[in-house]
């Protein structure tokens, strides 16, 4: 059988080619055939998306409310379990990683480990191995055996191959990022990542001089390029936090001109404002060419809780945030860490009785998150004697496919016991994390969206449900002073009379679903004076 490495290697003229028909899974380079849409002035992207839980991409609201949705977990959880043993996944197999969806299949990086012991809380030899498996459909996963790595005798396994001229930066921990950029100009660098080690400060030139408490090893965050995303090549020979800070590192992306890392670190390396304790929080590094990262870092989220004035006991944010990069917007899933109420009497087990649920935060510029709906949990852990019953961990796991997001999650026992470390799905209506309905019944409602504008010929659609012929919604154009176009509104506004995930806005003069090219525009829908229907996002595209 031909090794899965070359497949891949000689099928990626095909993948690039066929990721132009996944634009929200991938993140996207320059591309001459783009649509180029920008919102509120932001990047150029091939589809824009506005979802009604962000307050941005829609300010003005009359009448209106949010309700977030809570996803479904799927029957067959876990989807994807740990090894046999001796496998490299025999201890856990947990998505602190992440899922693409390239050319039709699914591909997953997670973490293993081949042991069931921990000492002193981590991973045996420092060392999680970055596993990969694939799927047609999301939910029956393959481990295959890349042959790339020697793995208690032999390569029959399914470790993905780091390279580095310092041996204790392949060495993944913690947190693994991937993302793809079919249009990257140097094939061998279309798959990047970032990940979590934790090299001695000897192992590493120029040692430590960063600032904070002194530690045996760094909390090091390490970048590395792909052309295939199985044969990997560390960036450099430093870590990218090179000052000696700690940093754990969780989440990567490209938003306009920068990639953007974010992780979370804890006091004394972060604080509010004015410098006072802020627990484990969200920061973001920056970097224009993926080689050269700034020293400096944005604060990106926090949760409100530990913010105010007199901080909730016990609530922090747990490793930054899941990324899912749409374009325009960017959408993560973040731990909802809490306390256990009492300290645990096992000294051994500093974490037992932490739970976590994973809510949903948005950022518009790519560095600063917020909460739609503060607490709110996209994902629970499940009941007692679930599997999932302690505390979830996310990943940078989300695809739609069809009318469904998918996305995947793992199972953390804080116990330190390894119980159900496996990693799960859950599954909602397409981008359907919330919708705007009416307010006050028997009443006027409507929105208008924030400015867009098209350089080439683009198309307006609506993911909206319980909308008919009875109970239509009107959608119109406005200019950027907020006057209605006479050609778009009024008499000649669009009406929506069917639900749908993706249903286009065809304007009755037009004859067609075009908008005006080169111009600033923005969307006003206006409900019906009955019924409830619901909206759940606005498209430009094609």
């Amino acid at each position: 059988m031909m090794k899965i490495q070359q497949l891949y290697s000689t099928s990626l003229i095909l993948i690039a080619g066929l990721a132009m028909f996944f634009p929200c899974n991938l993140i996207m380079g320059e591309d001459t055939n783009s649509l180029k849409i920008s919102v509120d002035g932001g990047p150029l992207v091939n589809e824009a998306v506005l979802f009604s839980f962000d307050d941005h991409a829609i300010p003005w609201r009359n009448n209106l409310k949010l309700t977030p949705v809570s996803a479904t977990k799927h029957s067959a959880n876990p989807v994807l379990r740990r090894g046999a043993e001796n496998a490299p996944d025999h201890g856990h197999a947990i998505l602190y990683g992440s899922v693409l969806h390239i050319g039709g299949k699914y591909r997953m990086w997670y973490l293993g480990m081949f042991e069931t012991d921990l000492k002193s809380g981590q991973a045996p030899g420092w060392w999680r191995p970055m596993c990969y498996a694939e799927s047609d459909d999301g939910i029956k996963w393959t481990k295959p055996e890349l042959g790339l790595v020697e793995f208690k005798g032999n390569k029959k396994n399914n470790i993905c191959l780091i390279n580095s001229t310092v041996p204790s930066l392949v060495k993944v921990n913690d947190f693994l990022s991937v993302i793809y950029e079919p249009n990257e100009p140097n094939p061998k660098h279309r798959y990047k990542c970032a990940y979590i080690a934790h090299p001695p400060f000897d192992d590493v030139r120029g040692g430590r001089s960063g600032i904070g408490p002194d530690e045996r090893r760094w909390t090091a965050f390490i970048c590395a390029t792909s052309a295939d995303g199985l044969t990997w090549n560390v960036v450099g020979d430093r870590p990218m936090n090179a000052g000696g800070e700690r940093f754990e590192v969780s989440s990567l992306y490209r938003y306009g001109n920068f990639y953007y890392a974010h992780g979370q670190l804890i006091s004394p390396w972060a604080g509010r404002m004015d410098g006072s304790d802020v627990g484990r929080a969200m920061l973001c590094y920056r970097s224009s060419d993926f080689k050269n990262w700034s020293r400096a870092k944005a604060f990106s989220f926090a949760r409100p809780g530990q913010l105010v004035a007199t901080p909730v006991h016990g609530q922090q944010t747990h490793m930054g945030a899941g990324m899912w990069n749409r374009g325009n917007v960017i959408v993560g899933l973040y731990g909802m860490w809490q306390d256990a109420e009492k300290k645990p009497q096992d000294g051994r087990y500093w974490n037992q009785g932490v739970s976590v649920d994973l809510g949903l935060i948005v950022s518009n510029n790519g560095i600063h998150f917020r909460e739609p709906v503060p607490d709110f949990k996209v994902i629970s852990r499940g009941k007692k004697g679930d599997w999932d019953s302690i505390a979830l961990l996310q990943g940078h796991a989300f695809v739609n496919v069809g009318d469904k997001t998918m996305m995947w999650y793992s199972h953390w026992d804080t116990g330190g016991k390894l119980r159900n470390m496996e990693i799960g799905l859950a599954t909602m209506r397409r981008d359907g994390f919330g919708y705007l309905s009416r307010k006050f019944p028997d009443s006027s409602a409507h929105f208008v969206t924030t400015t867009f504008e098209a350089q080439n010929q683009a198309k307006l659609f609506i993911n909206a449900n319980d909308v008919s012929k009875r109970t239509p919604l009107m959608i119109e154009l406005y200019d950027e002073f907020d006057k209605p176009i006479p050609a778009f509104s009024g008499k000649n506004a669009a009406q929506i009379t069917e639900s749908g995930t993706r249903t286009s806005i065809v304007w009755p003069t037009q004859k067609n679903a075009g908008l005006p090219r080169k111009r600033k525009l923005s969307a006003r829908v206006t409900y019906p004076n009955s019924g409830d229907p619901q909206v759940y996002a606005i498209y430009i595209g094609k």
